[in-house]
């Protein structure tokens, strides 16, 4: 062989092996960080279907004598996505339905109630005059215009923190020209009770004993849990408009697990009986196409790892569909093989021409197929986007292990006498005519 086909079979066994090592579930992964991700830890990300979580459709219920704002909606999902953010869910699904309608997916969520009480609130923050009179926690108070100190608006961060005996509280730092104003109003009025409250509900009261810049605590009656879900909110803004739950539901982890042991036996029994056909009608192209379609598989859920892609059941649809592609473009070459074949070709020369031929309707269909799955990512949503991503993958990757591995691996099988025969391309050699 050439030294220039040994070097790209060196380079495809490199591949090879580094796919097989990202694709293996167990892989300790890559020790190196990259714009900020760290490939040290791989794993498959499921998405609600196949992992189970929570799904919650939201919609805005502005108060009497308010309307709907045009970007309101936007503005909503924007700060959800934050506070989502904030909570460590990973791979969340948020998308605006209609007009006033938001939908929320969680893969893996333990506590839906809990994740759905910190959506809805709006996390409105006011710091009130309440004159020289302290306000019983956990009331409610709805505050005159002319009590307001500072909002929420007026916050530059909130965090968890911890007094000195270890109890949970709530520390904000202000803007800068927040900070003026609080220190100017807290000095000038000494003595008199500040109350703080969160959407109306009043989580702090207590005098001010001396001037305050541009940072301080709320202290209250709350766990570690609940001060913390309440900086999120502090942190990432106010919802411009309440939000109503209508319809809510949780999809078990088992549920999930039976749909994708369902899709992977799919799968399996569909990949065996498509080779199964393609050694027996084939020979030896089709034991080739066994092994390319091997390479491609780990190609692409290393690629998944990687990137990385949520699997849903819908990606795994498009995967499934995408070794469909794979194999369908080997079976391209190898019937452009085998007329070549029959028509008196040496096996290395029908090779070459099949290749050759077969090529032009792969790339044609192959990017069709391409500007279809840009078209579903670009306008659709959810599952739609997932399958979209996993195909274009997948079409990718077929296309460089039907010409590039099935081709260098046709190449080397052929050095042999004996497999370099018509017949084990299944082609029968023609009688002599009598």
């Amino acid at each position: 062989m050439k030294r220039r086909q040994w070097t790209t079979l060196a380079g495809i066994a490199i591949l090879f092996i580094f796919s097989l090592y990202i694709a293996l579930p167990s892989t300790p992964g890559v020790p190196v960080e990259i714009a900020g991700r760290d490939f040290s830890s791989l794993a498959f990300r499921q998405g609600l279907d196949l992992q189970g979580g929570l799904h919650v459709r939201f919609q805005a219920k502005p108060p009497k004598g308010q309307e709907l704002q045009t970007g309101d909606m936007q503005a909503v999902k924007r700060i959800i996505e934050n506070r989502v953010n904030a909570l460590g869910v990973a791979e969340p699904l948020i998308q605006i339905q209609g007009k006033d309608r938001l939908i929320v997916e969680l893969p893996g969520i333990d506590d839906p109630e809990k994740a759905i009480q910190s959506f809805r609130q709006t996390g409105q923050l006011l710091i009130l005059n309440t004159g020289f009179q302290f306000v019983q926690e956990g009331s409610r108070l709805v505050a005159e215009p002319s009590q307001i100190v500072l909002s929420g608006r007026d916050l530059e961060d909130a965090r968890l923190g911890f007094d000195s005996l270890g109890s949970p509280r709530i520390e904000f730092d202000l803007k800068p020209n927040a900070g003026e104003k609080f220190y100017s109003y807290t000095g000038t009025h000494i003595g008199e009770v500040l109350t703080i409250t969160v959407d109306e509900l009043v989580v702090s009261s207590a005098s001010i004993r001396s001037a305050i810049r541009d940072r301080g605590v709320i202290s209250g009656n709350f766990t570690a849990d609940e001060a913390r879900a309440v900086a999120i909110q502090l942190r990432y803004g106010a919802l411009p408009v309440p939000l109503e739950v209508v319809q809510n539901f949780t999809v078990r982890p088992t549920l999930g697990r039976e749909s994708l042991d369902a899709s992977l036996r799919a799968g399996v029994v569909g990949a065996v009986l498509v080779l199964s056909f393609m050694i027996c009608y084939y020979r030896v192209p089709g034991f080739v196409a066994a092994a390319a379609l091997l390479v491609y598989a780990c190609i692409v859920f290393a690629a998944f790892k990687l990137i990385p892609v949520t699997l849903t059941l819908s990606g795994l649809a498009g995967f499934i569909l995408s070794v469909g592609v794979a194999v369908d473009a080997n079976i391209l070459i190898f019937e452009r093989t085998r007329e070549e074949i029959r028509k008196g070709r040496t096996i290395r020369g029908a090779i070459e021409s099949g290749f050759s031929r077969a090529w032009p309707s792969i790339r044609d269909s192959n990017i069709s197929t391409l500007i279809i799955c840009s078209v579903l990512f670009g306008f659709g949503s959810g599952g739609v986007r997932g399958f979209a991503l996993t195909l274009a993958i997948g079409v990718m990757a077929s296309m460089f292990s039907a010409i590039t591995v099935s081709r260098n691996l046709l190449r080397v099988a052929v050095t042999s006498k004996t497999l370099a025969r018509s017949r084990f391309f299944g082609v029968r050699q023609k009688s002599a005519s009598p």
